[in-house]
């Protein structure tokens, strides 16, 4: 078995592959990362480990003590500015995000056309993937929670409370949920323009506000559980 770990801003997400399929799946809050102990203990004999780290040097440390109380040594993959399939054309590769790369391969190994490649959690990106596998460049915004959050923070009158999309809100606890989320969708489907044209074009969508986001995206789509450990499998298996 080989465990896989997706460590975001928020989350670790985890998946134990078997090289044919998954065999588990689960995420532990980085706010209780100490749990994640309990998981290892539970997961069996595990013979390798790959992962893509974006929350840092110290989270990574306390993973490693923890890994290393398995026997396992952590690897964390860096960008590349080729392989697996994908062409990246960041300006300087090695400064993509490595959960963005692995993402990005992912999707390449699940889907063998043009896509607009989605993760909706703390931050949303939204990276473009053409048909011969040629990362073209991207964005980065804040997701749909930090967006309310900053409106809480940084306003007087606006507070953090719970609304429901309405297509034209009369409530300001409305108004705030479907103007975040009406910038999410927008900014996604200017994004999906530069691949719509191509032949089965697909927004690939995963992350944590994947469910909130997929009923009212008006591009073909298909949600994915997690593409980062989709492209950390893929990567595995050319190991």
């Amino acid at each position: 078995m080989d465990l896989l770990l997706d460590v975001g801003n928020t989350r670790l997400k985890w998946g134990l592959h078997d090289g044919a399929g998954w065999r588990g799946q689960g995420a532990v809050l980085l706010s209780a990362l100490d749990g994640f102990a309990d998981v290892l203990a539970g997961l069996g004999q595990v013979h390798r480990m790959l992962g893509a780290n974006v929350a840092g040097t110290t989270v990574g440390g306390r993973l490693g003590a923890m890994l290393a109380s398995r026997q396992l040594m952590p690897v964390w993959i860096q960008p590349q500015a080729e392989g697996f399939g994908v062409l990246n054309r960041y300006t300087e590769p090695a400064r993509l995000g490595a959960d963005r790369w692995a993402a990005l391969v992912g999707a390449r190994a699940l889907h063998g056309g043009a896509a607009l490649v989605v993760t909706s959690g703390t931050a949303t990106t939204a990276d473009v993937l053409d048909a011969v596998g040629v990362f073209q460049g991207g964005v980065i915004l804040p997701g749909l929670d930090l967006m309310r959050l900053s409106l809480a923070r940084d306003t007087a009158q606006l507070p953090y409370s719970d609304g429901r999309f309405v297509a034209a809100p009369r409530r300001t606890a409305d108004a705030i949920v479907s103007g975040c989320l009406q910038a999410q969708l927008g900014a996604i489907e200017r994004m999906f323009r530069l691949v719509g044209s191509e032949p089965n074009a697909l927004c690939l969508l995963n992350g944590g506000a994947a469910a909130t986001l997929a009923p009212h995206l008006e591009c073909p789509l298909r949600v994915v559980d997690n593409l980062v450990l989709e492209g950390l499998a893929r990567m595995l298996d050319e190991a």
